[in-house]
């Protein structure tokens, strides 16, 4: 695709900068094709592989940010049953630094677009499109296991500079904005409807306590096509996750939108749709009945799971979507999002999510 050559070309500008002797034979696309992040697979000359995104999604300096986090919440994770299991982020080489400068992640930056490498994390078995609930028992169990790991971590790794309550305030700036109408191509009446939800979700964050909240490394968009699990013991382990885009440092529910699609009774969907019946469904429940087994939520943080559904689709969908997800996707997730998903959200009883409560 014509498109394509831009990033193709960065990576090899990236490769030429990092300064490695070994050379490209070949470059395999391994993208979503959802979001507006290129993902490569590089073959080098010794037969080895690694992996590189290029991206003009967003800062770069915040992409900086979040990859040296990223780096250091995986070294952290080699002390704990979770090694191995994020992608190193690839450091300068250390002929390359400056007398007195310290170790850092390496990246190509040329103002338009920015490069990173990662290690090409082992696969083993994905899991089935649609779970079972013993698989779906077993995965709670797994994400609570890791999450206690990342909270034990989280102390040893500084907070992001975006929050989720900065994210929602710089919405709702843009919201009231006279050109909002225009600048998200959606009809003052949408903007009306967005506006109320925005300024909502930033009262529930006062009312349930966000801030007091411990803050752990989140990777967000946990579907079947982002991690790989060990056969054990007649279950599951863990293995390894690939894809960091929506890598922040928050509270842990964060993830849980997206388990609950992972753990639906329709399953993993290639055709992309955004719905909070999820969070209800009785999977979703046995979900978060095994998760809190090992590492409890509390009334406070099962009230938040709708009202992280209402920042996925207020931030990554609303906000941000012109950046990250292709433009036709942005156009018709925007336009569902004042047609579909905010109203049906309203009409949702969320209450059977406190049935977790311990």
């Amino acid at each position: 695709m014509a498109d394509a050559v831009p990033h193709v070309h960065a990576v090899h500008l990236a490769w030429e900068a990092y300064g490695d002797p070994r050379r490209i034979t070949s470059l395999d696309e391994v993208s979503a094709n959802v979001s507006t992040n290129r993902v490569y697979r590089l073959h080098l000359d010794d037969g080895s592989t690694l992996v590189s995104k290029v991206s003009s999604y967003g800062s770069y300096f915040l992409f900086v940010e979040d990859h040296e986090r990223l780096r250091l919440c995986a070294s952290l994770l080699d002390d704990t049953r979770f090694a191995g299991m994020l992608a190193d982020v690839w450091t300068t080489r250390p002929e390359r630094l400056e007398p007195g400068e310290r170790p850092h992640i390496f990246t190509w930056y040329d103002r338009t677009m920015w490069a990173v490498f990662y290690d090409d994390v082992p696969r083993a078995e994905s899991l089935p499109r649609v779970l079972s609930e013993d698989m779906i028992r077993n995965l709670g169990r797994e994400m609570a296991e890791f999450h206690l790991a990342c909270t034990d971590l989280a102390p040893r790794i500084p907070g992001g500079s975006k929050t989720v309550k900065s994210d929602a305030i710089h919405l709702l700036e843009l919201l009231e904005s006279p050109f909002a109408p225009r600048n998200f191509d959606l009809t003052p009446e949408s903007i009306g409807l967005l506006w109320r939800h925005t300024h909502e979700f930033l009262e529930r964050l006062v009312q349930l306590g966000y801030d007091e909240w411990t803050k752990i490394p989140v990777l967000i968009d946990w579907n079947l096509g982002n991690f790989s699990v060990r056969p054990v013991d007649g279950g599951f382990r863990l293995f390894s996750r690939w894809d960091y885009d929506w890598f922040r440092i928050e509270p842990r529910t964060l993830d849980f939108y997206f388990l609950s699609r992972v753990s639906s009774s329709t399953g993993d969907r290639t055709r992309f749709t955004y719905g909070a019946h999820t969070l209800v469904e009785p999977s979703f429940l046995a979900f978060l009945d095994s998760y809190c087994d090992v590492f409890p939520l509390g009334r406070d943080e099962l009230e938040f799971l709708p009202e992280v559904y209402r920042f996925f689709i207020l931030n990554y969908v609303v906000r941000e979507g012109a950046r990250f997800f292709r433009s036709d996707l942005c156009t018709a997730f925007r336009r569902d999002a004042v047609r579909t998903y905010l109203p049906a959200f309203e009409r949702t009883d969320f209450t059977p999510l406190l049935s977790a409560a311990r």
